[in-house]
């Protein structure tokens, strides 16, 4: 009896969590209620509460269960290529496209995160979590990045911190407006060309650290 008991509960946990994944899409997270939530999923709100503390934790939670694209930057499923780092952010990059591209529930998730949600009040916290996220894949980016131009893929001068902030913009660019047109292009299959679009610009153009004179030295060029 325990045992089916554990099973019930897991199994009305899950059916929550799929619940608040389909509200959340089509109202928003902050018009959403949990009685709301409750209905979809077919329990009492009562239920909600023995799982989730409160809508933020139940917003977690669907997080949590779903990975999103970007972990595939963290977390690529292979070793760098240590000769190579820009097939290695290639790969990286390709790789969290094709997770988007064949993952209903990740997308789902996804256009909830970016699209439906309001990282405020209660949410503040969330909100937090997600920038050391982002933080932290833009830093895997750039280690990549600098690892290229020691190897000589890019030049001296590349300023590794812009292009990883660039490649995150180009990442985040793509799978918003995707998410939001599924039908407009086939993901997976354009994904190498968009990527090695971007990546052959970098190499040709990158953006270069600045080298600004020390207003010092300009002082003693002029008395010069």
């Amino acid at each position: 009896m325990a045992r089916k008991t554990k099973v019930q509960a897991a199994d009305t946990r899950e059916r929550l969590l799929d619940a608040a994944e389909a509200v959340f899409r089509i109202h928003g997270v902050a018009k959403t209620s949990l009685t709301t939530v409750a209905m979809a999923a077919g329990v009492t709100r009562g239920a909600v509460y023995w799982h989730f503390k409160n809508k933020a934790d139940l917003f977690s939670a669907m997080c949590q269960r779903t990975p999103l694209p970007w972990d595939a930057i963290l977390d690529p499923g292979g070793r760098p290529v240590e000769d190579d780092p820009l097939a290695s952010v290639r790969g990286r990059v390709l790789a969290a496209f094709g997770r988007l591209a064949d993952d209903p529930r990740m997308q789902a998730v996804f256009d909830v995160v970016v699209h439906k949600t309001e990282l405020t009040g209660e949410m503040a916290a969330i909100a937090r979590q997600q920038q050391r996220n982002r933080s932290e894949c833009q830093a895997s980016v750039e280690t990549m990045l600098e690892h290229a131009v020691r190897v000589g893929q890019l030049p001296f001068d590349t300023d590794t911190m812009l292009a990883a902030r660039f490649l995150h913009a180009f990442m985040s660019g793509i799978m918003r407006e995707w998410v939001l047109d599924k039908v407009a292009y086939d993901l997976a299959a354009r994904a190498p060309c968009l990527v090695d679009t971007v990546l052959a610009g970098l190499v040709a153009n990158p953006p270069r650290r600045s080298h600004r004179v020390r207003p010092r030295v300009r002082a003693r060029a002029n008395m010069v």
